[in-house]
């Protein structure tokens, strides 16, 4: 044999913020089967092909799994080299890719003295929900390569070298690298090569054991290291296994590298694990399906869904001490966590992960303020970007709560943050309620007018294109509007508090949220709801007057169930009607007949956006409005572009006229809402 297995070298690394650690071992054994796959789940229901062009390149989409902050997509030109592409690295400013392959794999035919070319053979990539696959093949060798994350910090890469000709073969293999200019340089290192950050205090480790110095080229932009010969007999294979370990500070370095030797030892046991979690994961949520959804391809969307959240995942790091979602990883600016976003997510991810679920509710109240403001967004590294503390967002934790309560029947987990929410509940309040009516406005902490429309979460919306600011205290200031979508949340807000209440034993407590509910109820029915048009509207601070703009806040108290029958039933009308909200992907931000209306990229003054379309569609079922809601909901899923195309991303919004996806790519709360359409009700 050529290859002697290799022993780990350890080495403790607590000074360095991130490592990049390769282990090599190999043995000869016959070809192995490829891993089993469930007939559920479809392979390439994402498109992860990526030819990086710089560090910044956005084009692609990149494949990752346990909350890792980093990512790898398949070659999309297969040249010289057999590996994947990448690292995508969520450690480097907004995201960059260290390379375009930081790690490919040469083969040189010794006989010949010439190069394995792999395009001049066959090439397959496979994409699996638990793990990446692709497949090179000529006369002479094959070769399959698979990538799985083992853990937040690390991935495993197997590649497995067959000889499929009639004679004995010998081949020499190199690995080579090389990184994109401008910020990122290779260095020789005590330890091998290091990868030196000018952009953060992140460093990266490529450490091999047992190789000599001698072997290895290195200058700032790549490396070449040569291994020793292989010799195949006709159908042998050689199979060998590469770890990439990213590693924060916090993290023990020298326990995950206990950890990939256990892992280097038991590769097969790791596939096989993550694919039977992942099959599961989507086995039990197919069981969830509604049987209005009966065809398979329904089955492929819950795939693509359960693959966008997984994609956006990260685990604690920074500032960040629980795991969450970014709203989007392909978007540069959406690399931390929102307020509202986080409550969607959780409700969703609830349904197969509650875990997650919660922490993605931690993650947020992590950033309470003792009087219960809960800041708009979040970020792992403030150098990079700062927390926004200028504005909060809409309050629908406590039904996120709930929900996840619904599906684990944690009463800890609901005591934890019973008190937590209160405050929150509270807070609005005491800083967005201008004349101390408890009927409350959305504001700022910075007397921005926009950052005040940003509480709202709908950005530039139209009802908005006239307020001003009011200031309440210091440091507080509202719109000189009320608005109908915060209070009926606050609304149902009440209610699931006073069901977390009663489950933990706090009667008293739970009795006075119902009580303020029914006020609120009253005050809700009669101040914001127009009985000429049949809708509800913002109204002017002192509720004398409406903010004439029909919106999809108006169907948010069908969804709170605060709305008579008679006004849910006007409501209704309003959203059947094709001139104004049933357009071909329904249920939009505003009246297809308001003169203000631009559907194609007018972010929040037209475009059809996911959660609030389930709102809308989720308040119709409350009133018993049932075919009308699996209408709506069908339109959702069929008529938005790609949704159920295999390989296209979910996206953030959608033109309600022609279904065009806008805005990022791969957005979350659209998956997970996705996901909350096709469940059973």
């Amino acid at each position: 044999m050529g290859i002697k297995k290799s022993h780990s070298v350890l080495s403790v690394f607590s000074a360095f913020t991130v490592f990049l650690m390769f282990q090599i071992s190999g043995c000869f054994q016959e070809p192995s089967s490829k891993l089993s796959v469930k007939d559920h789940i479809s392979a390439n229901i994402l498109n992860y092909s990526a030819d990086p062009k710089s560090p910044f390149d956005r084009d692609a989409l990149v494949f990752s799994d346990q909350g890792a902050w980093f990512g790898y997509g398949f070659p999309m030109k297969v040249e010289k080299f057999a590996g994947f592409s990448g690292p995508f690295l969520m450690t480097q400013d907004n995201g960059r890719w260290s390379s375009n392959s930081l790690s490919q794999l040469l083969l040189v035919d010794n006989k010949y003295n010439k190069e394995f070319i792999w395009y001049e053979g066959s090439y397959i990539s496979m994409a699996f929900p638990s793990h990446l696959e692709h497949h090179f093949r000529n006369d002479r060798i094959s070769v399959v390569q698979k990538v799985v994350f083992t853990s937040q910090n690390s991935a495993l890469i197997e590649s497995e070298i067959t000889n499929v000709s009639e004679f004995d073969l010998s081949i020499s293999p190199k690995w080579h690298g090389d990184i994109f200019p401008g910020g990122l340089k290779l260095v020789r290192g005590d330890n091998g090569l290091e990868l030196i950050s000018n952009k953060s205090d992140a460093v990266g480790y490529i450490i091999i054991p047992e190789f000599e110095p001698s072997n290895l080229k290195v200058d700032s932009s790549n490396y070449e290291i040569e291994l020793e010969k292989v010799y195949l007999n006709p159908g042998q294979s050689f199979k060998f296994l590469i770890s990439h370990s990213f590693i924060f500070p916090e993290y023990d370095s020298s326990k995950e590298i206990n950890s990939i030797k256990i892992q280097l030892n038991n590769a097969d046991s790791i596939f096989k694990s993550r694919e039977l979690e992942k099959s599961t994961q989507i086995s039990d949520l197919i069981k969830k399906k509604s049987n209005i959804y009966k065809d398979s391809s329904y089955g492929d969307l819950i795939i693509k869904c359960l693959l966008t959240l997984q994609n956006n995942w990260r685990g604690p790091a920074g500032e960040l001490k629980y795991d969450g979602l970014f709203p989007s990883y392909h978007y540069k600016w959406f690399h931390g966590m929102w307020a509202w976003d986080s409550w969607k997510h959780a409700v969703a991810l609830a349904k197969y992960d509650a875990n997650l679920a919660e922490n993605q509710i931690r993650v947020m109240y992590d950033f309470m303020d003792n009087q219960g403001f809960i800041a708009d967004c979040i970020y792992r590294d403030t150098l990079i970007e700062n927390h926004n503390f200028r504005n909060t967002k809409p309050p629908l934790s406590a039904w996120a709560i709930w929900k996840v309560f619904e599906q684990n029947q944690d009463t800890n987990f609901l005591r934890e943050l019973y008190r937590k929410v209160v405050t929150q509940h509270k807070w609005w309040y005491d800083n967005r309620d201008h004349d101390n009516d408890s009927i409350c406005e959305y504001g700022c902490t910075d007397g921005t007018l926009v950052a005040a429309k940003w509480e709202s979460g709908m950005d530039n919306a139209v009802r908005f294109d006239n307020s001003k600011l009011l200031r309440n205290s210091d440091n507080a200031y509202s719109l000189n509007q009320e608005s109908v979508d915060l209070n009926s949340y606050l609304y149902a807000e009440k209610l699931f508090l006073s069901n977390i209440a009663s489950v933990i034993g706090f009667y008293n407590e739970a009795d006075q949220f119902n009580i303020e509910s029914r006020s609120l109820k009253s005050k809700i029915q009669n101040q914001f709801f127009d009985n000429d048009s049949g809708w509800y509207y913002d109204t002017s601070i002192d509720g004398s007057e409406f903010v004439n703009v029909m919106g999809c806040e108006g169907w948010i108290p069908l969804w709170a169930n605060v709305a008579t029958d008679v006004q849910a039933e006007r409501v209704i009308v309003n959203m059947m009607n094709a001139s104004k909200f049933n357009t071909y992907v329904p249920l939009q931000t505003l009246s297809a007949d308001h003169p203000k209306f631009k559907p194609d990229g007018g972010y929040w003054r037209g475009p059809t956006w996911l959660d609030q379309a389930y709102f809308g569609v989720m308040g119709m079922r409350n009133y018993g409005y049932i075919e009308e809601a699996d209408l709506l909901s069908k339109k959702l899923i069929l008529n938005a572009e790609g949704v159920m195309e295999k390989g296209v991303s979910i996206r953030e919004n959608y033109n309600p006229i022609n279904g065009e996806g806008l805005e990022s790519k791969n957005f979350s709360w659209s998956a997970a809402h996705y996901l909350l359409l096709l469940k059973k009700k």
